[in-house]
């Protein structure tokens, strides 16, 4: 027995549509206009690491997703929903504090997250509900996941060694380094499995959506499509270490390491979705919403759509305004920071560098590394200074280190914390022991280093709270700058170094504080 729709029924949706998308569209050109540095620093890194590629057919993906439902869509009457800009103005609010501390992956999800809002605005929760996975989906265009590399590649070099070592192969390991009888490994970025893991989300996602109905089966197939690439990674590593070991360094290395776990993942994973397809349920036929307009009157027309629209411009409009009204101006000239003279206890400047390892800081606006003396005892000391910060030079970023993984001389072997007390203020330091592989002063060097950081007078290590001490300091109008501060010793100096701090950090202050007002140091 067919269904028959009267033709009114199906006039007033289309009325409704022909007001609904064109203000869609132009609130959503509107958005992309205002935010394009945002979205183009979003495909940028698209384009610079290979880890969010995939993210390219996003868009495109949403867009077809969307497109299947037109014919249910057509049934339905879009009509605005003016609270919902209530979560609207909020996405731009996190907008706002993610540009003034510089956080990419907070300026990017809030856009996003701005773009799908619109939706519901101007098209109501009807609609937005049918098309609810399509818009989701579209949070996969955000480069998000670097932050779990570190974990990552830690649980990768646990199984490869515990592997090799079940396998009966003796192994000595320090940190992400280890040594069997046929040469040194070591875990990089790329055996992470970062980017198998996204990869794997963002397809899995897809497939569990498009091959199943039921919730439960779906979730059960997404937290599949996450455990699989991890383990798969797992044992891509253990296999590679395994082949350069049994083929004398012959076979897995090189290029040819980076192909044999490409087409290792993608056997796995073709063997996961092949597995998962046996499972999946026929597609339902798309309803007839007969009623879909039962409570929602007349379409409107333009006096509908009008408000909203402008509502949601003024919304939109609110970050770039706050934005203008807390600029940091034009930038100074570039400050000079040269070695501090400490002269606190009979500290004294060395003539030479204690080493030649310099911490990875980008593009700050002055640096400075300098060594000192006291009694026989060598304490180096450096100092990253960042002012005027944008998403190029910020200080609180993900490419600045202590070590880069790929260094061909310096390697940083373990990592910790160290309680401190410093000006009266208890600290808690990051600490890491360094490993030098190259051959100064007589033998392999290993040194230990604190990092900590200096916003607005508030000392910390944590990224997160040094942000938030940012964002607060060009909220009260008080500028953005900050340092990294570095103090490090050979192992086993560490009185030195505690000692180093607690004598000269007044003067270290001082010329910060110099710096920040403008003053030569």
């Amino acid at each position: 027995m067919s269904s028959v729709i009267p033709g009114s029924m199906l006039a007033r949706p289309q009325a409704a549509w022909r007001w609904a998308l064109p203000a869609l569209l132009a609130a959503a050109l509107l958005l992309l206009g205002l935010y394009r540095e945002t979205g183009l620093a979003m495909v940028t890194i698209w384009e610079r690491s290979g880890t969010f590629t995939h993210a390219f057919v996003v868009p495109p993906i949403s867009l077809w997703l969307i497109w299947r439902q037109r014919a249910a869509l057509a049934q339905l009457t879009p009509r605005p929903q003016p609270w919902m800009l209530l979560p609207l103005g909020l996405s731009a609010l996190a907008w706002l504090l993610g540009d003034l501390g510089a956080v990419n992956a907070l300026t990017q999800l809030a856009l996003v997250a701005m773009l799908v809002l619109l939706v519901p605005v101007l098209l109501g929760l009807q609609v937005t509900r049918q098309l609810l996975f399509p818009l989701g989906f579209l949070f996969f265009c955000v480069p998000l996941g670097e932050f779990m590399m570190p974990l990552l590649m830690e649980g990768t070099a646990d199984f490869t060694v515990a592997a090799l070592r079940l396998s009966g192969i003796p192994v000595f390991r320090e940190g992400l380094q280890f040594v069997i009888p046929s040469g040194n490994w070591s875990v990089v970025e790329a055996c992470s499995g970062i980017r198998y893991l996204i990869a794997s989300v963002m397809v899995g996602t897809l497939f569990a959506y498009l091959n199943y109905h039921s919730t439960r089966r779906r979730l059960i197939f997404v937290l599949v499509a996450m455990l699989v690439p991890l383990v798969a990674n797992w044992l891509r590593a253990y296999m590679i270490v395994m082949l350069g070991h049994l083929s004398g360094n012959r076979l897995a290395v090189g290029v040819d390491h980076l192909i044999y776990g490409w087409v290792f993942f993608g056997v796995v994973m073709l063997a996961m979705f092949m597995i998962g397809a046996r499972w999946a349920e026929p597609e339902l036929a798309t309803p007839v919403a007969a009623g879909s307009d039962a409570t929602g009157g007349a379409a409107g027309g333009a006096q509908r759509w009008l408000p909203a629209l402008l509502l949601s411009v003024l919304v939109l409009l609110g970050p770039q305004l706050a934005l203008q009204g807390l600029s940091l101006g034009a930038p100074a000239a570039a400050p000079r920071l040269s070695p501090p003279t400490l002269q606190a206890r009979g500290w004294q400047t060395m003539s030479e560098a204690l080493t030649d390892w310099t911490p990875a800081f980008e593009s700050p606006a002055a640096q400075v590394l300098a060594g000192y003396e006291k009694d026989g005892h060598e304490v180096g000391l450096y100092l990253a200074y960042y002012a005027h910060q944008n998403y190029q030079s910020k200080l609180i970023n993900s490419q600045n280190m202590l070590v880069r993984s790929d260094d061909p001389i310096w390697s940083q072997v373990e990592v910790g914390e160290q309680d401190f007390e410093l000006a009266g203020r208890p600290l808690s330091l990051r600490s890491a022991a360094l490993r030098s592989d190259a051959l100064l002063r007589g033998g392999h060097r290993r040194l230990t280093a604190w990092q900590f950081f200096w916003v607005d007078g508030q000392l910390t290590s944590s990224d997160l709270r040094a942000k938030a001490y940012g964002v607060r300091q060009r909220l009260l109008g008080r500028g953005d700058a900050g340092a990294a501060v570095v103090v490090f010793a050979e192992k086993g100096e560490e009185a030195a170094m505690r000692s180093f701090l607690q004598d000269n950090w007044p003067a270290l202050e001082a010329q910060l504080r110099g710096l920040q007002q403008g003053r030569r140091p």
